[in-house]
């Protein structure tokens, strides 16, 4: 299979996934980034990446953001918003670091393939983006290739990765127009170090 042809693949599953989000999601999430006096992100692994990008973006519109677990990253409050993002709504690091927000009464936002995981009984809000993730992985996967049974071309959470990259990148489009911001103004605030 081509590079291209993988690439399309991805492409009509976050198109798919786009139209059948269920309604209201994206928005309860908005409003509350807008509410928020400060919004924290974290995500393990490359979902990680994907909350980092997110973050960045926000910084870049002017909002106050931090990344959970770095130095300078201050402690939660009740007018806070978290926002993890985990497929399998069962990565251990992330539900602690849920658990933890919740007795300070921070608002939790959960960006999962799974709603009913853990992480989606503990959040607030729910964003649920289809892709598999690690809970679906093959066990065995030296078995199945002497089987000839192929792994998926898109491994481990990438489908999920790259749907809510898109995903947060709607966000921030939609968070641009509602903060009448624009991309000079974010230019602005883009790093330059």
């Amino acid at each position: 299979m081509k590079t291209e042809e993988i690439m399309r693949a991805i492409a009509e599953h976050i198109i798919c996934t786009a139209k059948e989000l269920p309604p209201g999601q994206e928005k309860k999430l908005t409003d509350a980034v807008i509410k928020a006096d400060r919004i924290f992100v974290y995500g393990a692994g490359r979902s990680g990446l994907v909350a980092r990008a997110f973050a960045m973006r926000l910084v870049q519109l002017g909002l106050t953001s931090y990344v959970v677990g770095e130095t300078v990253t201050p402690s939660l409050g009740k007018k806070d918003l978290l926002i993890l993002v985990s497929g399998s709504g069962e990565t251990s690091i992330v539900l602690n670091i849920a658990k933890a927000a919740q007795p300070l009464g921070t608002r939790i936002g959960a960006i999962t393939s799974y709603p009913n995981s853990s992480l989606g009984r503990i959040a607030d809000i729910i964003v649920c983006i289809k892709g598999k993730a690690k809970v679906e992985i093959e066990k065995d996967h030296l078995k199945h290739q002497i089987e000839g049974v192929h792994s998926s071309l898109t491994p481990l959470g990438t489908l999920f990765e790259d749907t809510s990259m898109v995903f947060l990148d709607g966000v921030v489009g939609r968070l641009m127009i509602q903060l009448g911001k624009s991309e000079v103004d974010m230019k602005k605030r883009h790093a330059t170090v």
